[in-house]
């Protein structure tokens, strides 16, 4: 029997994912004790064939330990907390899947701007306490929305805020020309990006290259009623460096969909803060977004034991060649 090990809470549970693995007689192990640091992978990488991958660090001690792996499958997009190269020396091919819950992120993203613009978490509160604050917001048609990272979510992301009315402006490593002249989008530098945009949407990759990517010299160039959101890994922004530029009115507010540690530590100062909508790490996580991943992880597990090469393989070198 094929075993599969899982690290993430939603692989396996929505839509036509259940069923299929049901049809396909496949075990499926899930580890998320959140007691043990690696989830409790531990007591059963050893039986494992394929890992799907969450939010537990896969390192080369996991990847040692796992006599009978064949692949490694990232439940989702961002790879950062998966050590390619010690996959690689093992042989074992590593797999995400873009593109999948790029809406669902989108959506979020769009979300988190009206609530700031018409801060909605405060009214909901306020009337829920038996208050009756009417304040005056602010309408995100006609506003500038910088998007940092032009992949699949920042895509996804453009096409809606310009159905909304809004100015799109985007900086990428590898612009896509012509998407962007299609969509009415320029690509502009980072600091050009920074000082003209409203909002700025952060949707680039984590890990060292990226850590705090937005720090105190960013957010100068901000505009100080603008606002910046971040779903894309905690690490991309300099919480600290947020937080002062939002407790002195440099920055008009925020979105926060992740964090270096989760759940994060709540007695920072930034979490006292009535400008901030705070998510946990959920911008990938609806019904739809989590079939299409799952099913995804399926067919590229599907591909493997047929011998074939899946397109979405992300260290084509360990089938040579």
């Amino acid at each position: 029997m094929t075993v599969l090990l899982t690290t993430s809470p939603g692989f396996g549970k929505y839509g036509a994912v259940s069923s299929r693995l049901e049809e396909l007689g496949w075990e499926l192990i899930r580890c998320v004790d959140t007691t043990k640091p690696d989830g409790g992978v531990a007591e059963h990488i050893g039986r494992a064939d394929y890992l799907v991958v969450g939010l537990v660090p896969v390192t080369s001690e996991i990847v040692a330990q796992g006599a009978n792996l064949k692949a490694v499958l990232k439940h989702g997009v961002g790879v950062d907390n998966i050590d390619i190269p010690a996959c690689s020396k093992a042989g074992l091919p590593v797999l995400n899947t873009p593109g999948a819950n790029a809406d669902a992120v989108a959506e979020l993203a769009i979300g988190m701007m009206f609530c700031l613009a018409r801060n909605i978490v405060a009214g909901h509160n306020c009337v829920v306490s038996g208050g009756w604050n009417r304040t005056i917001g602010t309408q995100v048609g006609g506003k500038t929305l910088g998007i940092i990272g032009l992949g699949n979510i920042g895509k996804s992301l453009a096409l809606k805020a310009r159905a909304l009315g809004m100015t799109v402006i985007a900086q990428d490593a590898y612009p896509d020309i012509t998407f962007a002249k299609d969509n009415g989008i320029d690509f502009v530098d980072v600091d050009t990006l920074l000082a003209k945009s409203d909002y700025v949407s952060l949707h680039i990759f984590g890990g060292t290259e990226n850590t705090a990517f937005i720090n105190a010299d960013k957010l100068a160039l901000m505009k100080p009623d603008a606002c910046l959101l971040n779903l894309a890994r905690g690490e991309v922004i300099d919480i600290d460096a947020v937080s002062d530029a939002l407790h002195n009115n440099r920055l008009g507010g925020a979105g926060i969909d992740a964090y270096v540690t989760e759940p994060p530590q709540t007695s920072h100062p930034i979490f006292s803060h009535p400008r901030v909508v705070f998510t946990p790490h959920t911008g990938a996580d609806t019904l739809e977004a989590m079939a299409n991943v799952g099913l995804m992880n399926i067919t590229d597990i599907e591909a493997l034991m047929r011998g074939e090469k899946p397109k979405r393989i992300l260290n084509p070198e360990v089938f040579g060649g």
